[in-house]
């Protein structure tokens, strides 16, 4: 399952992946909005999962009606591969890449996305910003197709 972080965990954030025109309920004033670096200190991957070289999520829409993004994922070679989000949030599921669907929900304090791969694994991820709007925190949980899970948290910077 390609996911926005490594293209492993590269699913949300990661949700977060982010937001340029937020309307709606939320207006110009959501928190999640912007671009939003990967905090590599801070975050927590799941067992067995590589550190990205970098990672940033450039949100250009998140509001009640619709989720914008995008991450730019670099190996550590250096090279970039980036992925495009652009669905609706009304939290029901939407393919978004390959065989790869996704659902997003915006609360009025979180972000929330689960996407399926095609073998029946998930990542679900809910993600919150600081009172501040500085930093962003997205906790996650990776399951299998297996049924076996494994939780993360990404943390992100406001770059």
């Amino acid at each position: 399952m390609q996911r926005p972080r490594g293209m492993s965990v590269i699913i949300g954030l990661c949700g977060l992946s982010m937001l340029l025109s937020a309307g709606s309920a939320w207006g110009d004033s959501s928190p999640f909005v912007g671009k939003w670096r990967l905090n590599k200190a801070q975050s927590k991957l799941p067992p067995g999962e590589m550190m990205p070289g970098d990672m940033v999520a450039d949100f250009s829409r998140v509001d009640s009606a619709h989720v914008r993004w995008s991450v730019t994922v670099t190996d550590a070679r250096g090279r970039p591969m980036v992925q495009s989000f652009d669905t609706p949030a009304n939290g029901e599921f939407y393919p978004v890449s390959g065989d790869t669907t996704a659902a997003f929900n915006l609360t009025e304090s979180a972000l929330q996305a689960t996407f399926k791969g095609p073998a029946g694994e998930t990542d679900a991820m809910t993600c919150v910003v600081s009172t501040d709007h500085r930093k962003m925190t997205c906790n996650g949980v990776l399951t299998g197709g297996n049924g076996k899970s494994a939780t993360y948290v990404d943390v992100y910077d406001r770059s």
